[in-house]
């Protein structure tokens, strides 16, 4: 366990406590990395830090119950982690949510106001959070996960659409700071974005088993994903969308 990119990393890991959080956590501690969680929800967060330790002896994971949605909180979390740990060398925003309707006309502006601070705000928090450590870092790397939809968004998906919009567009900001902070040797950190069109993993299959879920990427594929950008060179990555599903 531990012997490729990831080894010895420090990487947090924002939502930890989801499914592809989970995933996450398992894969990214396989890997031989140090990983430290945060979720709202500490017994859901406990369940997924336990499950990537027991599977992974001898792994260091760690969660901490973190409100992404105060900048000082956030701020005293990335602190806190390269404190304990000397370097952050990755985060993984895996903060999720969704609103739709039925039609455009339909759209509820309250969905947008839940959205906003759930795929945008914190995307801003975390990564406001952490730029200085990840730009110390040999090896940084800041990854959102988002969606065809915000490339390509439909009637009744707009806020949901919007809001991931936006956030790709903060983080390709952020890839544009450690472009500049490379200079002529190019960037050692990276911003990147991981695009799907929906994710499934065992519980929605197991709900639905006559269900195909074309296009969807499994949890685990992302987490491999996510694991694999370590494997690249920061400038081939930064400022990307890298697809794991088709492009619209």
């Amino acid at each position: 366990m531990g012997n490729g990119a990831l080894d010895g990393a420090v990487i947090a890991v924002a939502g930890a406590g989801g499914p592809a959080g989970r995933a996450a956590l398992l894969r990214l501690a396989e890997a031989g990395a140090t990983v430290v969680g945060a979720d709202n929800d500490p017994e859901r967060l406990a369940e997924a830090v336990d499950a990537a330790r027991y599977a992974h002896g001898g792994a260091t994971v760690t969660g901490e119950t973190v409100d992404l949605l105060d900048l000082d909180s956030t701020r005293a979390w990335a602190d806190r982690t390269e404190k304990e740990f000397g370097h952050v060398d990755g985060v993984v925003h895996l903060v999720g949510g969704w609103r739709g309707s039925t039609t455009f006309t339909k759209t509820e502006l309250g969905d947008w106001d839940l959205l906003e601070k759930l795929l945008i705000r914190t995307v801003q928090h975390t990564s406001l959070a952490f730029h200085e450590a990840l730009q110390r870092s040999d090896r940084g790397r800041y990854l959102l996960i988002s969606a065809a939809g915000a490339s390509s968004p439909t009637a009744g998906n707009a806020a949901y659409s919007a809001a991931k919009a936006a956030a790709e567009a903060w983080t390709l900001a952020m890839a544009d700071y450690f472009r500049k902070a490379g200079g002529e040797q190019g960037p050692t950190s990276a911003a990147a974005i991981l695009v799907v069109k929906a994710l499934v993993h065992e519980a929605m299959r197991a709900e639905r088993p006559n269900a195909k879920f074309a296009g969807f990427t499994d949890v685990r594929d992302l987490a491999d994903a996510v694991a694999g950008v370590w494997d690249k060179p920061a400038a081939e990555v930064n400022g990307n969308r890298l697809w794991l599903t088709e492009k619209p």
